[in-house]
């Protein structure tokens, strides 16, 4: 795995010595669970800067969003009074390309927005965080898609959205030579055909792919998008909608990765050879909106560094997701402590996070 501040532990190789062994015993004797293992004293988190640098093409909704925070959401016919607004760009492949760059990722955006102050703000917003816009449609006909997300004291939201032309992008638009160099393609909600289309192009171009479709996996038809993908992301809602409506069994899967997000109990990633799973960190949330996002953002920027984990495909060996699993599940906190969807994600912040909580009671369990 990629290096950090430091050299890895000196037990390092004596621990993967001795999941090897335990692998060929579980071979041998058809064992398949296994205790928890605890996490390394010392994770490599952050990698090296001579280390490749992984190039993304991040696929989906682009908007401009405002948070309104207050102290409980009203009943109907009430009212309610206004703590905080906040305005900032949005969308969830806005926020993962955000994100990586924030890693030291390099990220191409590719998706919609209106030819209004709304898109005009959202690409410039994009481009002052390192992310390269070039690639985004502008329909003059359509407004920029705008998402009002009204949280309560707790955390809980409510959304409140126009689709406007977050989704008038098709996979034609996007240009061939940008896609064939880059490492990764990232797709999250916009139609399911544009979804199928460009996974397709990608896997042409032998690139790799992941696909979070959103809160409306049950009503979209994604069964091509999601067959042509070799990373799925999704809540434990959104996985037990898809295992009921199509072939695939996120819990269960038979031949590719699956990042599960659990909220507040961290999230595990499961493998058609096992799964690796972590219990997240205790934070106080104050804005969970768009921090599937961040653990989106957090595991791919870990993930793509890693030639074990993503050459030619990722690995199904659920042992190799664990620093991945851990930076997810720090940028999930991060942006549940942030007011907007939109968080700041850096190595500092994530090696700040990690070490609110102890390393002894960061359980991972693994299973193979």
């Amino acid at each position: 795995m990629s290096g950090g501040d430091g050299d890895p532990p000196d037990d390092w190789d004596e621990e993967v010595a001795e999941w090897d062994e335990e692998v060929a015993e579980w071979e041998t004797d058809g064992e398949r669970d296994r205790e928890p293992e605890p996490a390394d004293d010392d994770p490599d988190i952050e990698p090296d800067a001579a280390d490749r640098v992984p190039k993304v093409v991040s696929a989906g909704h682009i908007n401009w969003d405002v948070t309104i925070h207050v102290g409980e959401l009203p009943e109907p016919d009430g009212e309610t009074r206004i703590d905080l607004l906040e305005q900032s760009g949005g969308g969830s492949a806005a926020n993962v390309a955000v994100g990586l760059v924030g890693l030291g990722g390099q990220s191409v955006v590719y998706g919609s927005v209106g030819g209004d102050e709304s898109g005009a703000l959202a690409l410039r917003e994009l481009a002052s965080a390192g992310v390269d816009p070039g690639q985004v449609l502008v329909d003059a006909d359509e407004p920029t898609s705008v998402k009002y997300a009204i949280v309560d004291g707790s955390g809980e939201l409510l959304m409140l959205a126009n689709d406007g032309a977050n989704e008038s992008f098709t996979a034609a638009e996007l240009d061939r030579d940008t896609l064939a160099a880059a490492d990764h393609l990232h797709l999250t909600g916009q139609q399911p055909g544009t979804a199928a289309a460009l996974a397709t192009a990608a896997g042409e171009a032998e690139t790799t792919r992941s696909f979070d479709p959103g809160r409306r996996i049950g009503d979209r038809s994604f069964e091509a998008a999601l067959h042509a993908t070799d990373l799925l992301f999704v809540n434990a809602r959104e996985a037990d909608a898809l295992a009921d409506a199509t072939d695939i069994d996120p819990w269960e899967p038979a031949d590719r990765v699956v990042a599960i997000k659990l909220g507040a109990e961290g999230a595990t990633v499961r493998t058609p050879h096992g799964d690796v799973s972590h219990p997240g960190f205790e934070v106080d949330a104050v804005d969970t909106v768009g921090a599937g996002d961040a653990f989106a953002a957090g595991f791919l920027g870990a993930a793509l560094r890693d030639p074990e984990i993503s050459d030619g495909g990722f690995s199904h060996d659920p042992r190799d997701y664990q620093v991945p699993l851990l930076v997810g599940n720090a940028c999930g906190a991060i942006a549940a402590e942030t007011v907007t969807a939109r968080a700041d994600l850096t190595w500092d912040r994530v090696r700040s996070m990690m070490g609110e909580s102890p390393e002894s009671d960061l359980l991972i369990e693994i299973r193979v």
